[in-house]
């Protein structure tokens, strides 16, 4: 706490100088750090204030000799329990990249109507999750199918520690139920990748050749308006030397597309750049598919029984429909703790 309200000070001394306001978008990012670092020295206060008034109740509750009043006692000890949880797990998000924003992709696996279906089972379960976080949600990139479901989306999650908590759901997820879409009502086995990497900041100073990419435009299919399926304004952009390959059809025109693009397309080499140690982007070499399929980290069975299970932590529960309306705390929390205890 000490060090964030030292922080804070310099933020403020920062607000009031005379020119502040002439960069915008350094100034909301100052305006945002600021907010964000009171709301977490608030938090604090909160919480040690609510523990204070329990050991108050406590010694209530031994003087007076009165045990009609412990089931009320239970169930506020309770309820600043799951706050200090989450302020635990919060403690934890200290790597590199854990305050940024987040880019998370979605991939049907082979397996076509029913792995699409899947996919947007998912698409779904990230779309509650982050509502339930009041964090704002953007969709880059959608491709979905004539029949069911989408064959992928990208979609950019705002918001403090979005990366942070996001990034415990990179890897393969599968799916085992009796498809809707099988006459035979027999049981089917479905995956999806889960790509997630930090937005980075400042990638306007990265450079990469020019030579090293292919650009390619095409007709956007999701939602826009009249504008959708008139012309070629969305992007595709593949990073020769390493396979990445990024898409935006959210803007109205090429050109924004493509800026946008280019910005999802450095801030995947930049992580990967981090990840490898390498001086600069020319420096990495291989291929870099979106994720490995062999890395499988959860399952959901609907049949024969009901379970979501991660492979990693073996964190479980029975409460299938739960977790796909975006209850997914328990596995991200689970996953944060396991790290920090790796590390």
């Amino acid at each position: 706490m000490e060090k964030l309200k030292d922080e804070n000070i310099l933020l403020e001394s920062e607000i009031q100088e005379p020119d502040f306001w002439n960069d915008q978008e350094n100034a909301q990012k100052v305006s945002q750090k600021l907010k964000n670092n009171n709301d977490r020295i608030e938090e604090y206060e909160s919480l040690k204030r609510q523990v204070e008034d329990l050991e108050l109740f406590i010694e209530m509750i031994k003087e007076e000799d009165d045990e009609s009043n412990l089931p009320e006692l239970k169930k506020e000890m309770d309820k600043v329990g799951k706050i200090l949880e989450n302020a635990r797990v919060a403690a934890l998000l200290n790597e590199e990249f854990d305050t940024n924003n987040a880019i998370l992709s979605i991939h049907a696996g082979a397996g076509g109507t029913e792995a699409q279906d899947w996919a947007d089972m998912l698409y779904r379960l990230y779309t509650r999750w982050v509502q339930d976080h009041n964090y704002k949600l953007t969709i880059i990139d959608i491709l979905p199918d004539t029949e069911a479901g989408i064959k992928s989306v990208t979609m950019l999650v705002e918001g403090e520690n979005a990366y942070g908590y996001l990034k415990s759901e990179k890897g393969v997820h599968r799916l085992v139920r009796i498809s809707p879409f099988d006459a035979a009502k027999k049981r089917h086995t479905s995956f999806a990748s889960v790509d997630v990497t930090p937005e980075m900041e400042n990638v306007e100073d990265v450079d990469i050749n020019e030579s090293d990419l292919r650009i390619d435009t095409y007709r956007s299919t999701g939602a826009g308006g009249q504008h959708v399926n008139t012309t070629d304004s969305a992007i595709r952009i593949t990073h020769i030397p390493t396979g990445v390959v990024v898409s935006c059809q959210n803007e109205r025109s090429q050109f924004k597309n493509k800026e946008v693009a280019m910005k999802l397309l450095k801030s995947k080499l930049v992580e990967i750049k981090k990840i490898e140690n390498k001086e600069k982007i020319e420096d990495i070499q291989g291929k870099y598919n979106q994720i490995a399929w062999g890395s499988q980290i959860r399952s959901y069975v609907f049949h024969p029984y009901s379970m979501v299970k991660d492979h990693r932590t073996n964190a479980e529960t029975a409460n299938v429909q739960s977790v796909m309306d975006g209850n997914i705390d328990m596995f991200i929390n689970e996953y944060l703790v396991m790290k920090s205890r790796n590390n």
